[in-house]
């Protein structure tokens, strides 16, 4: 998991069976309770993104341009999935 945190613990700020249940728990007030679950869902995507650019970057190391094609550079282009209505494939030569 990229975030570390489960679902539960972004959601709420606490994890769902660490804590006891018995025990009566205090409540921080509802604007630190907000800022500290904005802060969790801010950190979420910050390493979300991380992971993103990680695998990002092993892909792109196998896939690079070894030709390095630009626009308007002439390539051969194999005919094999081309299909014409011309009667003959002779006919598609010039």
């Amino acid at each position: 998991m990229a975030t570390r945190h489960t679902p539960f613990e972004l959601n709420f700020g606490r994890h769902p069976w660490k804590e006891d249940l018995t025990v009566q728990i205090e409540f921080p007030k509802l604007e630190e309770f907000l800022i500290s679950l904005q802060k969790s869902w801010k950190e979420a995507t910050k390493a979300m993104d991380m992971a993103k650019e990680m695998m990002k970057r092993q892909f792109d190391k196998k896939r690079q341009n070894p030709q390095e094609l630009k626009e308007g550079d002439n390539i051969w282009l194999e005919a094999k999935n081309i299909h014409l209505s011309r009667p003959s494939k002779k006919l598609d030569q010039k």
